[in-house]
This record gives C-alpha cells, sequence and structure tokens, in this order.
C-alpha cells in the first residue's frame, strides 16, 4: 500500500490511529487509483465513487482515464461527451461539475493543492477536498464521508445524528483530532477502507476485529443502532408518459434543460401532467407502470409507441435522429428501458 510504513513514527498515544494504518497494511484494497499521486486520476475516483459501489466506479475510471488522461483532455470534451462516458452510473449532476472542473483546473493552470483552491472547484465539497489533499498532496486533513462516520460513532459510542450541524461539526473536530499528521494518506484511506470491509452497515465483523476490545458500541450492544441518521427526506413521485415516434427511421428526442432531473441527457417526446397528444397514427402502448426510483423522487412511466409517414409537429427543441444512432446520445435508464422495450 502507499504510504505502508508511515505508520511506524506515528506517536504511541494514538493507539486508535496505529490500529487502522496496521490493518490497512494487510488488508486494505489494492485499487488502481492508490497506485499514483496523480490529483487528475485521484479527483477523478472521488467524484466517480460518490454514490457508487467501487466495483461499478472502477470500471467508469477506466474508462475516463483511457479516453480523457489528462485534465486537459478532459476540459476539451463536449459535455455530450462526457454525459455520454457517464451514461448508467446516475447523479448527473456529478458528471456536468466535472467537466465544468476540468475547465476549471486548465484556466487556473495547474491542478489545485490546497484546501481552498480544491473547494473552489465545482463539486468538491469538505471530503472529496480533504481526499484529494492528503492523497496527492499529503495535506494533514482528515476525511469524513459515511465510512468514517460509522467507525467512529461505534468505537467512540456518538448518538449524535450525522446529519446536522452538530454533528458534523462533533465528528469532523474528532477526525481531525485522530489523524497522524505524519501520515495523513495512509490513515484517511484506512478508516475508509477499515468501515467498507471491516465496520460494515450491517453484518459488522466484530468477532475478528482489532477494536473490538475498546469498541463502545461493541460493549453496549449498539452497532447496529449507530450512527444515527435523522429522516428528512421526502419522496416525490411523478408520473411520465413517454412517446417514441418512429418515422422512416428516424426518432425525435430533445435535451433535458436546466432545473430538473437528467439535465443534459435526451428523451423522446414526454407529457407529464397533460393529456396524450393525438397523432395521424394510433399510439400503441409498449410497457405501463414502469418503476425508477431515484434518491428523492419515484418515478412511474408508461412507454408508447407511435409510426408515422410524415414529422408531427413538435416543440422547437425537438430534433429527429437516426434510430441507428441513438447510441451516440447520453439518455436517462429509463429511456435504455424504453428502447430495449421497442419492437424492431
Amino acid at each position: 500500500m502507499n504510504d505502508s510504513m508511515e505508520h511506524k513514527d506515528v506517536i504511541s498515544t494514538n493507539p486508535f490511529a496505529v490500529t487502522l494504518l496496521k490493518w490497512f497494511e494487510e488488508y486494505g484494497r489494492s485499487l488502481p487509483w492508490r497506485e499514483t499521486t496523480d490529483p487528475y486520476a485521484i479527483w477523478l475516483s472521488e467524484i466517480i465513487l460518490q454514490q457508487t459501489r467501487v466495483q461499478q466506479g472502477w470500471d467508469y475510471w477506466e474508462r475516463f482515464m483511457h479516453r480523457f488522461p489528462h485534465v486537459e483532455d478532459l476540459a476539451a470534451a463536449t459535455q455530450d461527451e462526457v454525459l455520454r462516458l457517464w451514461q448508467g452510473l446516475g447523479y448527473y449532476s456529478r458528471a456536468r461539475h466535472l467537466h465544468e472542473a476540468a475547465k476549471q483546473v486548465v484556466a487556473l493552470g495547474h491542478f489545485p493543492c490546497n484546501m481552498s483552491e480544491l473547494k473552489a472547484m465545482k463539486g468538491v465539497g469538505d471530503y472529496t477536498a480533504a481526499a484529494i489533499g492528503s492523497i496527492a498532496f499529503g495535506l494533514p486533513v482528515a476525511v469524513v464521508d459515511g465510512n468514517v462516520y460509522r467507525v467512529l460513532s461505534r468505537y467512540f459510542g456518538i448518538s449524535t445524528p450525522i446529519n446536522t450541524t452538530e454533528g458534523q461539526k462533533e465528528f469532523a473536530e474528532l477526525a481531525q483530532s485522530l489523524l497522524p499528521t505524519s501520515a495523513p494518506s495512509a490513515y484517511n484511506q484506512a478508516i475508509m477502507d477499515f468501515g467498507a470491509i471491516q465496520c460494515t452497515p450491517t453484518s459488522p465483523r466484530c468477532l475478528i476485529c482489532p477494536l473490538a476490545d475498546s469498541c463502545e458500541a461493541l460493549r453496549s450492544g449498539k452497532t447496529s443502532e449507530l450512527p444515527v441518521k435523522l429522516r428528512k427526506l421526502k419522496i416525490k413521485k411523478r408520473h411520465f408518459s413517454y412517446i417514441y415516434l418512429r418515422c422512416q427511421g428516424m426518432t425525435a428526442f430533445h435535451k433535458r434543460s436546466a432545473g430538473d432531473i437528467w439535465q443534459g441527457l435526451w428523451e423522446p417526446l414526454l407529457i407529464e401532467n397533460a393529456d396524450l397528444p393525438v397523432f395521424s397514427a394510433p399510439l400503441s402502448l409498449i410497457k405501463k407502470g414502469v418503476k425508477h426510483v431515484l434518491t428523492h423522487r419515484v418515478l412511474t412511466a408508461d412507454f408508447y409507441l407511435v409510426e408515422l409517414n410524415q414529422r408531427p409537429s413538435l416543440p422547437e427543441d425537438y430534433i429527429w435522429i437516426p434510430e441507428d444512432e441513438l447510441d451516440q446520445y447520453a439518455l436517462p435508464r429509463l429511456i435504455e428501458i424504453l428502447l430495449a422495450s421497442l419492437p424492431a
């Protein structure tokens, strides 16, 4: 592992850090973005892995590194190119912010190397800045993500809700106090891996945990109760009717605008909160009640097909695309399901 021997100079009064670093040497994950200190590669991995499992994110990281090996390459791409490569990962605002941040880096003339510059990048918050700063530049700044919240809340028995201002402040201060300044990169990666592999959300491996003897949650039987998170999210339900217009090998799509889900992605004719339009040919229902769950929305969609001999009048933002070229456009997952449902 990178910095694998740095724990040797961690002062003995921090046994928590020493234990994690020793565990990391033996059990830490071998990931390609850990084999480099290139801030671009590390930043790219951190953005991709937000809300994404490592195994899925790994494939996308390799795709992006192959297609855009340097930040200048990413900055020079079109937004459509970036969104197309991102397709299937979800949370598309990450891709838009990634593209904008790449342009910021190129304009700056160097990759940001301090916390204020890193946090000025589009889409980079405290956690991502700390991860890039510590791993790429050795900055002594502790990361606090879901894994860190879980490890610290359980080990120290902290019940302050992690999604409150008080909780975020408490955990950030605790995490920083535990960080060995001589090994910020290895320690931050160690505590994140420990949460991902050992101190997991469900079925943590407490029986073989090197911290078991001093873990407060294990002692008090509250492992499953920590960390505490207040439920705040309101789920909004929406119903979409998509009409796939087929006319002599062409179909009509438009790019979704800002201010709603899937900004910058392409979709066929969408009807929401209105009656279905009438065309010169009948609508055929292809699929009904297709459920698609997002973080804060539950979508239910009906898919229709209409086959026409002449192009109908549509809003001016719709364009006609050859059906065999749709794979060149960035599409929401729901539209991929629609396309897979269409008869030939």
